[in-house]
């Protein structure tokens, strides 16, 4: 791909994506777009087992950016890093065709692994500001991870998966992630059981209140017939 071309392409990505951009040569600017020209280079070399000159490549690319992308990942088409500050892709990870990645995002191993050990994102991923993505599983396509959440085992196509561990909260997600960039507006497991708990609660201190009532009554019928 020529160079313009590249610009062109990346231009579009970033303003369906980032609606701060507002004209085409911000585009340069971009951490996201510096360190995927740098990626491209040396993921050539690691090819061809150049490992030592794309590693050299791919950590001044970090150095200047603060994304870390090992050249040995593979990286589909309309791949958006958004700020990009933290993040960090490893070796083995594959990433399929418009994902999207925030700052501060971990495509990482276990550190147990052999061969394959970093994730698999498919088409349309969205991954949230700060999310861990840890092992060598798959995160189906149109999955959309929340910010801060640590996932440790498969994602099925079209969910959302929230917290610590990451749990699927939402099936069959009706839009694409890239076309709705919401990280806010997720389900809260943690705050519906909350809820949950305390209606319960409510529930039963009512109860209790109730029978304290009833053997109160109970008591003054047993002292008015002595």
């Amino acid at each position: 791909m020529g160079f313009w071309k590249h610009i062109k392409e990346e231009f579009e990505v970033i303003q369906e994506r980032d609606p701060a951009i507002k004209s085409p040569f911000e585009v340069l600017l971009y951490p996201s777009f510096r360190v995927m020209l740098s990626y491209r280079k040396a993921h050539r070399l690691y090819l061809k087992g150049h490992y030592f000159r794309a590693r050299r490549i791919s950590q001044k690319a970090a150095r200047k950016t603060g994304i870390e992308i090992h050249p040995g990942a593979v990286i589909g088409k309309g791949f958006f890093i958004d700020h990009g500050s933290g993040v960090i892709i490893g070796e083995t990870a594959i990433i399929g065709d418009n994902v999207t990645l925030y700052q501060g995002v971990t495509l990482g191993g276990t550190g147990k692994e052999t061969g394959k050990r970093h994730p698999t994102l498919c088409d349309n991923v969205m991954v949230s500001a700060g999310a861990k993505i840890i092992g060598s599983f798959t995160v189906g396509e149109n999955s959309k991870i929340g910010a801060g959440s640590v996932v440790l085992k498969e994602v099925p196509p079209n969910c959302t998966v929230v917290g610590v561990p990451g749990r699927i909260v939402k099936r069959d997600n009706i839009k694409v992630p890239r076309s709705d960039m919401d990280q806010v507006h997720l389900p809260d497991p943690v705050m519906e059981d909350i809820t949950l708990l305390q209606h319960e609660n409510s529930a039963l201190c009512n109860r209790v209140i109730d029978l304290e009532k009833e053997v109160r009554r109970l008591q003054n019928d047993a002292k008015a017939q002595i």
